[in-house]
């Protein structure tokens, strides 16, 4: 089933809901499918995962590596992003699609680049974070937080429910839809007539 060291495996339908798997790596993996919640992964490498339809609710990242994965259509609600690894010098951002990520936590990460697309990302703890150049485009931002987050360049066409207060977040060069932008207004105690 699972190795120390898997390279290019393919595992579809696993259930490791609860389990908790320490210092294993997955090299160019495909989870298809599986149940992955509440699972606790200690010093673990993801390295150019791909994860569909999976179930990551609640799973724990602790000292975990998350290197160019792509997680579409998933479920990763509550999950802490805080305690994975994040300081490796070749790091490159994990891609979400389709996905809801409710209730989890990027609080103070560097993720420039980072796709949140097409996402449900409700209450989720962006505050101190760096999205620079984040895609992050037809998304419902539903109660999230922001909070001297940067999001210099980033591109939130079409992201719907966002609260971001212009005076205590960088937005410059961050592109906006049309009407969406008005949502922007709202922390500057200002009154709106057509």
């Amino acid at each position: 089933m699972i190795q120390e060291d898997n390279f290019a495996e393919v595992f579809e339908a696993l259930d490791l809901s609860g389990q908790e798997i320490s210092c294993t790596e997955f090299d160019d993996c495909t989870f298809s499918k599986c149940d992955l919640s509440h699972a606790r992964f200690k010093q673990c490498k993801f390295l150019g995962c791909h994860f569909h339809f999976c179930d990551l609710s609640l799973m724990q990242v602790i000292d975990s590596q998350f290197n160019d994965c792509s997680f579409e259509d998933c479920k990763l609600i509550g999950v802490d992003w805080t305690k994975a690894s994040w300081s490796a010098l070749t790091q490159r951002e994990p891609k979400f699609l389709r996905s809801v990520l409710d209730d989890s936590s990027f609080w103070g990460l560097k993720l420039e680049s980072i796709m949140i697309r097409e996402c449900e990302a409700r209450e989720v703890d962006f505050r101190e974070a760096d999205l620079t150049k984040a895609d992050l485009r037809d998304t419902d931002f539903m109660g999230a937080l922001f909070r001297n987050t940067n999001l210099t360049e980033a591109n939130l066409a079409h992201a719907s429910n966002f609260d971001i207060d212009v005076r205590v977040n960088v937005i410059k060069g961050a592109k906006f839809s049309r009407y969406d932008a008005v949502r922007l207004l709202g922390g500057l105690d200002i009154i709106l007539v057509d």
